[in-house]
This record gives structure tokens, sequence and C-alpha cells, in this order.
């Protein structure tokens, strides 16, 4: 009985090894082992074979756009000469009301009257309890905060280096675009939609019949769930 099992291991050992090597000779000459996105979505999903060795930090594995890791603010794209553009945040407080860990802590700005800034002077988001639900980006009515793909926040130093501020949180628009295109686009789609439909009631009043109002498309539409291909 012994004997039989250790063949039958050595047996298994020897078919991942030559699916591994067979798949690293196939996907060698279509623009190598891991980096394009044919490859990862195979590698990935139930036809991958062999056994994949990825030498981190040398190599690293491409994310998929629905990866969720800790939160990042929102701004716009800053101006020549400045590192941020304007805030998307309006410290609404929202994201954390909802968040179940409560890692997240706002402090609201406030104009030379007294009276509150519709933007945060303090942000601060402690990564070590953060748990990557994403109910704040859920929440959030102004799409001023995502869930980014920087998995690499290891730190010697977990008091002050996993407590990130409002200046290491705060990254442009741009940058949501280039890792969730996608996402980035349906929720473009979506603000786009929301401005069209009020300049429609403003034009055809409270009280119009609303299946003659512009719609939103399908495509978008399914795009804002994360679901399957969409995100």
């Amino acid at each position: 009985m012994y004997g039989l099992g250790i063949l039958k291991g050595m047996a298994i050992t020897l078919k991942h090894f030559v699916d591994s090597y067979l798949d690293d000779v196939f996907w060698a000459a279509r623009g190598g082992r891991y980096y394009n996105d044919e490859a990862l979505k195979v590698r990935q999903g139930l036809k991958g074979k062999g056994v994949k060795t990825v030498f981190y930090p040398e190599e690293k594995l491409p994310v998929p756009e629905r990866f969720r890791f800790v939160p990042f603010l929102v701004t716009d794209n800053p101006p020549p000469g400045q590192k941020w553009g304007k805030d998307w945040c309006t410290s609404c407080g929202i994201c954390a009301k909802v968040c179940p860990p409560q890692c997240i802590w706002i402090e609201r700005g406030v104009q030379p009257n007294g009276r509150p800034k519709p933007e945060p002077n303090e942000f601060y988001i402690d990564i070590d309890i953060c748990m990557n639900c994403g109910f704040c980006m859920e929440f959030c009515p102004f799409d001023a905060i995502k869930l980014d793909h920087d998995y690499e926040l290891a730190s010697y130093d977990r008091t002050t280096a996993h407590i990130h501020d409002k200046e290491r949180l705060s990254k442009p628009i741009s940058y949501w675009r280039e890792i969730a295109p996608k996402k980035a686009a349906a929720e473009a789609a979506i603000r786009d939609h929301v401005d069209e439909l009020k300049a429609w009631k403003k034009e055809n009043g409270r009280d119009a019949d609303m299946s003659t109002a512009p719609q939103l498309s399908e495509e978008h539409t399914k795009q804002l769930f994360y679901r399957g291909e969409y995100y």
C-alpha cells in the first residue's frame, strides 16, 4: 500500500512538472509567462495547468480590475505644478459611519467665518484595522473613496506607517481610471446620466412621463456590479 502511494505521489508530481513546463513554453511565445491578460485569465481560471512559481518581488502577477485593497481618496487631476487637485470628498462622514471596524477618522474643514467647509481637513485610515470590505466605496455618494490595487504596504513601524493620512490617501482620478477602467467608465456614465436627467426634468417638469427620459445603457448598468467579466 505504501509503495503504491509513493508511486502515485511521484506520478502526480511528474504530471505537474510536465504540465508546468509545457504551459510555460506555450505562453512564452505569446507575451511571457504571466504578463498578459489572456495568460492571466487562463491561469486564474479552471483551465489552468501545472504549478506556477512567481519569483516575487522580481516577478509580480498583475491583479485583476476587481481586486480590492485598502481605500484611497479621489481628487481631480492636479494642475501643472501642484501635487493634488480638488478633493471629491465633502467630509459628509458616511464612510466612517458605515465602516464595520471603525477604522476611518475625518476632521471636517472650517471656513474663516466658522461655517463647515465641504472638504476634509484631516482624513485617516488605520490599514491594520481595515478589512477591505468596500462599504466606504459603496456608500459614498460622491465616488470620492475607492479601493486600491497597491498591496505592498508592509512596514517595520506599525504606529504611524500603517495609519494613512490625507496626504498619503489622496490620488488623482486618472489613477482610478488606470487601475479600474471599466468601473470608472461606468461611474462616469452614471454621473453624466444624472446630469442629463436633471436637465431633462428642468426642461420638461417633474410631472413629465419618465418613459421618455434619457436611459442608461445596459452595458454601463452591468458594470456597476462586481460580477463576471464586467468587473
